[in-house]
């Protein structure tokens, strides 16, 4: 009597999904074996699907068939055995070559004598319906894209509801991800950094350990935070709730694109470096410590210039910094009268905004029309893919950021005002910050008010201030006689002509 093996399998890899229909398998074909009188010399359990060739318990049982170990199998189905055309022309080979004698089911069974017919059209109708499967689930998969759920795993900060089977938002990893893009577009932080902070709050790797600079900047630049998805090689509108603004996207990626290449870090610099010029050469100011005292001179590496600047020590200049703040500080009754009248202007645009805001509308609906059209050539095969694909992907960014652009303007129609409020805090702030001994807030005030524009000459300061603060400062000559007229007068105040 010839030595069969029993095979048993499930193509579903979750463990506690397939042990009962595994086991039922086993029950029956031992039941089958029993009462058909064949002996079974060893059982062997898969749990791997059968559409692609490579399963290691299949071929290790047919190596063994080959070597003689068994003439014989029992399985539940002859699709048990094979779903793909490699390993069923194998079992077809074998068993015409008598290598296999006799395959034992509990409906039918089959041997080498027998009609090849019937068993071709029987694993074909298995391979059939795994490529079926596969195409139905495709194409649903096409069709919940389409509609705009992202049809997989949800990124870092969203979570996949499995009873809605939607995309929710992370509640607590969500707030992570909004800062680290947050900190990121602000382009003073590495990869690094990021994971870093990431792994600070709470996101982490699998192995709990910081994520990996290429998965950072797997999501900094995923299109999913600000609303859209990529999927099979299109870009879909998704009905997800975005954690970040389309423009903050878009400040990530000229970030990701400018630091694409890590820098050497060098020595801190004092407070000071980097806001001054030579006034004779134009080469930067910088400074050395000698004898504990700080000096800022010039760097002299002009190829063109022999500088004869010498030094000036760090008190000096503060204290030359500090005047020049005071000549550009706005007094707080000029600064509540400004106040007053930017609020006025708000209120006006906020009445003017409903025209703006329609016609971006309408400019939206008729992308809207465009993506319709785009996709009806596509179907009538008027248009190649890659060019679908490209007009596709250009016409959902531009119709993205014109829903942003209405959503900024209906919350906040007055929202370009916010520089002349930012610069009359500023110019508040100015005297506090002229008497005060923080040099980095000294810094970046005359940073906003001279840019690159100041320069040290004799140990004097020359400077050429931008026009905001170039039109206060000679208003405030004449404030002491003129009042607040000077706001509103031609040639010597500051406001819009």
């Amino acid at each position: 009597m010839p030595n069969y093996f029993l095979y048993a399998r499930k193509s579903t890899d979750v463990e506690d999904k397939q042990v009962l229909s595994i086991e039922a398998q086993l029950v029956e074909l031992r039941e089958l074996a029993k009462d058909e009188h064949v002996e079974i010399i060893r059982e062997f359990v898969e749990k791997q699907s059968a559409k692609a060739p490579g399963r290691p318990v299949f071929n290790d049982m047919l190596k063994r068939i080959n070597n003689g170990e068994a003439k014989g199998i029992v399985c539940w189905k002859l699709d048990r055995l094979a779903r793909n055309p490699v390993d069923g022309g194998q079992i077809s080979w074998m068993i015409q070559q008598s290598i296999i004698e006799h395959i034992l089911m509990p409906d039918k069974s089959y041997r080498p004598n027998d009609n090849v017919l019937l068993m071709a059209v029987e694993l074909g109708m298995a391979n059939q319906f795994i490529r079926d499967l596969s195409s139905n689930t495709s194409r649903g998969l096409r069709q919940k894209a389409r509609l705009g759920h992202f049809p997989g795993t949800a990124p870092t900060g969203y979570l996949n509801d499995v009873r809605a089977k939607t995309i929710v938002v992370d509640r607590r990893k969500s707030k992570v991800i909004r800062s680290a893009f947050k900190l990121y577009s602000k382009g003073g932080y590495r990869l690094e950094d990021i994971s870093n902070f990431l792994f600070k709050h709470g996101v982490k790797s699998t192995g709990d350990k910081p994520l990996h600079k290429d998965r950072a900047r797997f999501i900094l630049s995923n299109p999913f935070y600000y609303g859209v998805f990529r999927y099979n090689g299109d870009i879909y509108e998704g009905k997800h709730k975005p954690l970040i603004e389309k423009r903050l996207w878009d400040k990530v990626q000229n970030v990701l694109i400018e630091r694409g290449h890590p820098q050497r870090t060098g020595n801190e610099p004092k407070p000071l470096c980097g806001l001054l010029h030579c006034g004779e050469c134009g080469k930067m100011i910088t400074a050395e410590v000698q004898k504990s005292h700080t000096y800022y001179r010039c760097t002299k590496k002009s190829t063109t210039i022999k500088c004869s600047q010498s030094y000036v020590r760090e008190e000096v200049l503060v204290s030359e910094l500090s005047n020049l703040l005071s000549e550009f500080s706005m007094p707080e009754e000029i600064a509540n009268e400004l106040t007053r009248r930017t609020n006025e202007d708000e209120q006006e645009l906020r009445q003017k905004t409903a025209a703006f805001v329609q016609d971006l509308r309408e400019k939206t609906q008729s992308l809207s029309r465009n993506l319709e059209r785009l996709t009806d050539l596509y179907v009538a095969q008027d248009i190649e893919r890659e060019d679908y694909l490209g007009r596709r992907k250009a016409v959902i960014s531009e119709k993205r950021s014109l829903e942003e652009q209405i959503a900024r303007l209906e919350q906040n129609a007055g929202s370009w005002l916010e520089p002349m409020r930012e610069w009359i805090k500023d110019a508040l702030l100015l005297a506090q910050t002229a008497t005060n001994d923080d040099l980095c807030a000294k810094k970046a005030h005359l940073q906003k008010i001279f840019g690159s524009n100041l320069f040290l000459i004799n140990q004097k300061l020359k400077f050429v201030p931008s026009k905001p603060y170039a039109s206060l400062r000679e208003a405030l000559k004449f404030f002491p006689e003129k009042g607040l007229s000077i706001i509103c007068a031609r040639g010597l105040g500051f406001e819009p002509r």
